[in-house]
């Protein structure tokens, strides 16, 4: 399956000043595959070692960290010679040997010339633990399951991808229906791609559903495997209500909403562990949208999970509501729809968004985001009803250069905003240039 992510592997690699890379992201989004495939593509050897429950390796990096030793303990564990020139070295599972992630700096001190890429599914949980980060001495990428565009080109529909991209509005609008009936299946497959690749292989709803069920409990046996006994209870019921707290009309996250008189304090950690692990994403609201907008961001937030698909399943989305219209779009109080278009906005733009809502809460823009020097307001709609009280409200107090809604509606432009089909929502930046 074609990865965007890939060619970000590739810039790293003709980089003149490269340093070791930091892949992080959650469990089965596709950091593994993606680094064999690109040691594969682009090496002529691959030195892949798993830190997974490896004794071996624990010894290696609990000794010193003379790299001449380390790099003969790795060709012996990787059984394949290691060429500075054109061997690539794979570190998975790194933080289940917390040593090699401090040896990566002297790796980019004492042994440059080494092509190193590493990924870890509880990353962030490691270094929360105290673990010695080298800060400077790596670089990072962050991955995320496959986006629509990507699941388009894995269901065989790239040329749907050029025509996006391509911004021929008309004939985008044409091919209309086909984009929508794809974009209903995403919503219920989502982008992990395990249940990508099976559904490509199959055209199975039901395994689909039965892998996306598969994970989720996998996710939930991690609970208990690597976050610490006090808090698996509440990481377990934080994790539980996060579909509940979108489906709300208001989607701000209400503590009370997990366990009646629940307070933040008693959630803070289970909170973090969640976001170190990938699993869920915290967008923070800003009372005004100043440059930076991190700086005017307040303590309310929502939650999101890390893919539609999980979130359909997590809800217990029926299959049948595939063939109901675009029902499936405006399935919880439109919870889908915003989950899917949160997703894209983090894998396909980069774009880390806020949201906005006024003083006294009666208007509320559902994302806001810095695109150049400006601060874009985007508003989410499920369906084509196209009122837009809020965004207009937003309008008229701060006078964007740009405003951008979303929608099941046809790509137009109007004087005051841009409205961009849902299924085109992955071009969004290309749009407002």
């Amino acid at each position: 399956m074609k990865r965007y992510a890939m060619s970000e592997l590739i810039a790293w690699k003709n980089r003149s000043d490269q340093m070791p890379l930091i892949i992080r992201g959650a469990r089965q989004v596709g950091k593994t595959w993606l680094m064999k495939e690109f040691g594969q593509n682009e090496f002529q050897t691959v030195a892949y070692v798993n830190f997974d429950n490896n004794e071996r390796m624990e010894a290696l990096f609990n000794g010193n960290y003379d790299t001449g030793r380390l790099l003969t303990g790795l060709q012996i564990e990787a059984g394949v010679l290691i060429n500075p020139q054109s061997t690539l070295l794979i570190f998975d599972e790194i933080q289940e040997v917390p040593q090699a992630i401090a040896a990566l700096k002297y790796f980019r001190e004492n042994a440059p010339e080494y092509s190193i890429v590493a990924a870890g599914s509880l990353l962030g949980v490691a270094l929360h633990k105290g673990t010695s980060f080298p800060v400077g001495k790596v670089d990072f990428m962050d991955m995320y399951p496959m986006s629509f565009l990507e699941f388009l080109e894995a269901v065989g529909r790239a040329e749907l991808v050029e025509l996006l991209s391509s911004k021929d509005w008309a004939l985008i609008k044409a091919f209309r229906s086909t984009y929508i009936d794809l974009l209903r299946q995403y919503y219920f497959i989502g982008g992990m791609p395990e249940a990508v690749a099976s559904f490509v292989s199959n055209q199975d709803y039901g395994e689909v559903r039965r892998i996306q069920n598969r994970l989720l409990q996998g996710y939930e046996q991690d609970f208990s495997k690597h976050a610490p006994n006090e808090s698996v209870p509440r990481i377990r019921m934080l994790w539980d209500s996060v579909p509940a707290q979108l489906a709300k009309e208001n989607k701000k996250f209400i503590y009370g909403l997990i366990r009646q008189g629940a307070r933040a304090k008693e959630f803070e950690l289970a909170m973090q562990w969640l976001l170190d692990c990938g699993m869920i994403h915290k967008i923070n609201r800003v009372t005004k949208p100043g440059m930076p907008l991190s700086a005017y961001q307040d303590n309310a937030f929502k939650l999101y999970m890390l893919d539609v698909g999980l979130l359909a399943a997590k809800s217990g989305l029926d299959v049948k509501s595939l063939l109901e219209g675009n029902r499936i779009f405006e399935e919880f109080k439109g919870a889908l729809t915003e989950q899917y278009v949160q997703q894209q906005l983090l894998s396909t733009q980069g774009i880390r968004p806020y949201y906005w809502s006024s003083a006294k809460g009666t208007a509320e823009v559902d994302f806001v985001f810095q695109h150049g020097m400006e601060v874009v307001p985007l508003e989410v709609k499920a369906e084509e009803n196209l009122k837009a009280r809020s965004l207009k409200s937003y309008v008229e107090k701060f006078s964007p250069e740009y405003a951008a809604r979303t929608s099941m509606s046809d790509y137009r432009c109007e004087e005051w905003l841009v409205n961009v089909p849902l299924y085109a929502i992955g071009m969004l930046s290309q749009t407002l240039r």
